[in-house]
Order: structure tokens, then C-alpha cells, then sequence
């Protein structure tokens, strides 16, 4: 028969295939480190750390017909707080430094207005002018609160709404729903909120 090898070939090439066979699977293990109790162990996938839990969404404060922000039920008690305390200076007119030599005024400035609302809330003593705000508590942005501060401004945003000198609405009040830009200051948040 043409191209049929002779029996004695194919008999050699039979126990080759086998030995390499056999190396591949004796090989890799013996790479592996070996038990105390003698059998083979094989790495084992460090476990995936846990996903951390998303934090919730925040619901957000509303301005009312009166230029005033209503917080949502959810919101925690040093936010009522400040919220309350901003709504009462909220229509105040704007004087520059007010707020500053005393807390309690007829007028305020940007940062006079941010110490008092602070304030109310238990989060700040006395007040302080934008260049302190830029330093004041934790940097980031907060769940609750957050303090926009540069050498020339600050302003609040608290549960969503901004508490800005800048830009006041048509109700003459602090409080606005519209964002501004950030670009240029410092943001900052009392812990924990």
C-alpha cells in the first residue's frame, strides 16, 4: 500500500504523543506551589472588593412665590436650620461688609450673608469674608451644603438652590434656582453634609 507507513513507524510515534501529552498536564502543575497535604494548590482570585453604595439623591429645596426656600421633608436638621436662617436675611438689601462687624445687621455682603446662614445652623461662630470661606471646613463639594468661595465672592448651594448676592430675582431674594459657574472658586462643605 502506497503512502501507509510501516507498522514499526507508527507504533514509535504513539508513545511520543503520549509522553508530550502527559508534560503538559504534569508541567503546568508543578508550577503551582504544592500543599502541606500533598496535593497541588492553585492561586486563587483575590475577592472583588464590594461596590460602595451609591449615595442617594438628595431632594432638592424649592423658592416659594416669596422669593424664599422651602426645604424638602427629607432634608437633615442643621439644613432646615440653615435654610430658615438664610430666608430671613434672604430680601435684606446688600451692603458691602455687612455682617461682619456683627452678625445680626440691616445689610449684607456676599460673605456676611453665607457666615449668617452658616451660623444659624450651628456651623460657623463668627463671621467670616470670602477668603476665610475659601478655607472654611472640608474641601469638595457636599451632599447638602456647599460653600463657593474665591478672594472677591461666595456663595451657597444648598440642597440645590443657590444662596447668591449676585444676581438677585425678581423677588429681591438671595435665593435662586438657576446655577452660575463655578470656574474660579473654591468649594468647601461642613462635614458630614
Amino acid at each position: 500500500m502506497r503512502g501507509a507507513e510501516p507498522r514499526g513507524r507508527m507504533s514509535r510515534r504513539l508513545p511520543v504523543a503520549l509522553l508530550a501529552a502527559a508534560l503538559l498536564v504534569v508541567v503546568p502543575a508543578r508550577a503551582h506551589a504544592q500543599s502541606p497535604t500533598g496535593g497541588v494548590e492553585f492561586p486563587v482570585a483575590p475577592p472583588t472588593p464590594p461596590t460602595p453604595p451609591t449615595p442617594p439623591a438628595v431632594a432638592g429645596a424649592t423658592v416659594g412665590q416669596d422669593g424664599l426656600a422651602v426645604a424638602p421633608a427629607v432634608a437633615p436638621a442643621p439644613v432646615v436650620a440653615l435654610i430658615a436662617a438664610a430666608n430671613r436675611i434672604a430680601k435684606l438689601p446688600y451692603r458691602y461688609g455687612g455682617g461682619h462687624r456683627r452678625l445680626v445687621d440691616t445689610a449684607y455682603d456676599c460673605s456676611g450673608s453665607v457666615s449668617f446662614a452658616l451660623n444659624g445652623a450651628g456651623l460657623l461662630a463668627a463671621p467670616l469674608d470670602s477668603t476665610g470661606l475659601s478655607r472654611w471646613g472640608r474641601a469638595g463639594r457636599g451632599t447638602w451644603v456647599s460653600v463657593y468661595a474665591n478672594r472677591g465672592h461666595a456663595y451657597l448651594v444648598v440642597a440645590g438652590l443657590r444662596f447668591d448676592t449676585s444676581g438677585a430675582t425678581r423677588a429681591g431674594s438671595r435665593w435662586q434656582a438657576a446655577p452660575r459657574s463655578s470656574k474660579g472658586f473654591r468649594v468647601r462643605h461642613p462635614q458630614g453634609l
